[in-house]
């Protein structure tokens, strides 16, 4: 199946944007090659700067760029996006309500082999806790290109973020995106699956073996974590009485502990969350490592059947 990574499709789309927005500006903290920045770098140098290994000064220089009007983007990876620069996008970006755009990649397990140092499985978590953050984590390729585009054209901070690799195509080129408003990839009756990122692909493999089983499920991409489409999760939920969120994140704070939040208010229904169960991850393959932690379509499959009672 083709299909191409998240920060590729940030690469190739903050190029396309700054040839028309004079305000696009970005720091890099020594990984541009990685974050796929370097195209950016070499055709507007005046408008990129690298500060090296050093993401509290790229968070000020951010803040330092937005009261001047620019549309700063902090680049790196997302476990030293959240947590090495925390307190200066909390008080000097979030605080003052700045238009910085922190946009990460290398989140949750897709680090894989770089082991736990590198997986960031707390960082949406860790903003959605933040006021005045808009928190996203795009599916593919096309969706992330145009989530972008809508998170520079709106006001304010956003984290974003995004896989290391490849993942396949759900989307057209041209399908359109709205923050804050989730897409409904799949519609059913039986059971809701709720997923974001690269958990989306493995939504896509549980859906099909469980329609073929003969359970319904209505399927969601929501790649919009904060603020979150409360609208759309109280029709799933009042739909199939049933939902499975699943994130490639801690269970506590991320994409559950959102549709919990909402699912805890109402009279009826039950949810279930698939992801990291409060602990760290381990150097290994993507998928293995899925596997292990009981977080791969198997698992959704498992989960749905027993909710469903149909295992």
């Amino acid at each position: 199946m083709s299909g191409e990574s998240t920060r590729q499709a940030f690469g190739d789309v903050i190029v396309d944007i700054a040839e028309h927005n004079e305000k696009v500006f970005v720091i890099d903290c020594d990984i541009g090659k990685s974050m796929k920045t370097v195209a950016f770098s070499q055709k507007f140098p005046d408008r990129h700067i690298n500060v090296g290994i050093a993401e509290q000064n790229a968070a000020g220089v951010a803040a330092g760029l937005a009261t001047l009007g620019m549309i700063p983007i902090v680049s790196t990876y997302a476990v030293f996006g959240s947590m090495r620069m925390l307190e200066q996008i909390r008080t000097s970006v979030c605080y003052a309500e700045l238009n910085v755009k922190v946009f990460c990649s290398h989140g949750g397990l897709t680090p894989a082999n770089d082991g736990p140092t590198h997986q960031a499985i707390e960082d949406m978590g860790i903003y959605r806790t933040i006021p005045n953050m808009t928190v996203i984590m795009p599916a593919d390729y096309h969706s992330c290109r145009a989530l972008i585009k809508k998170a520079i054209e709106m006001d304010g901070p956003v984290y974003m973020r995004f896989t290391r690799d490849a993942m396949p195509f759900y989307y057209e080129p041209d399908a359109q995106f709205e923050i804050g408003k989730g897409k409904i990839l799949k519609r059913g009756h039986d059971i809701s699956i709720i997923a974001n990122g690269d958990m989306v692909h493995e939504a896509l493999k549980a859906t099909e073996i469980l329609e073929n089983e003969g359970i319904s499920v209505e399927l969601i991409d929501m790649h919009t974590i904060k603020p979150l489409d409360q609208t759309l999760v109280l029709e799933t939920l009042k739909k199939t009485k049933r939902i499975i969120t699943v994130e490639d994140h801690n269970v506590i704070n991320g994409l559950g502990s959102a549709v919990a939040d909402i699912v805890s208010e109402q009279e009826a229904g039950i949810m279930r969350k698939i992801g990291l169960k409060d602990r760290f991850g381990e150097s290994g393959p993507y998928h293995d490592l899925l596997k292990k932690f009981e977080m791969d379509f198997t698992e959704i499959v498992k989960v749905a059947k027993e909710m469903t009672n149909k295992n």
